[in-house]
């Protein structure tokens, strides 16, 4: 059986991918070691732009937690086609780690982090679902709501 292919599912979706910014920092954006591709934190930046920023459990509902989420996967999917020309490369979505800037006593961040989850499970299907672990932390660079980094398994 043929693997749904990502590319076409981002056109039939709607979705538009982001364009891939320079690092913030003093680091890349991606590394390829054999069959894997690893991802740097990526941020939850708005069509216009900006960082989203914000406090889980202070001044950001969850709903807009998980839209954060979302953009995060945005931005995953864009560095990951960037890295590899095409979606339709990845085999897998193997392990996502979500980081949630929320104040001590929030305990939705796995539903947060949904936002990304469900993100790549629209865009590759089964191969889609991943490993993650999602947790508080108590503050993100530039104040961003929400940081998730990712591990996939390519092929070609």
């Amino acid at each position: 059986m043929r693997p749904i292919s990502a590319e076409a599912r981002l056109t039939e979706l709607g979705i538009i991918l982001p364009e891939v910014r320079a690092p913030l920092a003093s680091y890349v954006q991606y590394k390829i070691s054999g069959n894997m591709l690893y991802l740097a934190g990526q941020g939850p930046r708005a069509p216009e732009g900006h960082l989203v920023a914000g406090k889980l459990g202070q001044d950001m509902t969850i709903e807009q937690g998980i839209a954060a989420a979302r953009l995060c996967g945005l931005t995953l999917l864009a560095t990951v086609r960037h890295a590899l020309g095409s979606l339709d490369r990845v085999d897998q979505v193997v392990k996502m780690l979500c980081l949630v800037n929320a104040t001590p006593d929030f305990t939705q961040h796995p539903t947060v982090a949904n936002g990304m989850s469900d993100l790549m499970a629209e865009v590759f299907g089964e191969r889609g679902r991943h490993a993650r672990s999602a947790i508080g932390v108590p503050s993100l660079p530039h104040g961003m709501a929400i940081e998730i980094e990712g591990i996939f398994s390519i092929v070609g």
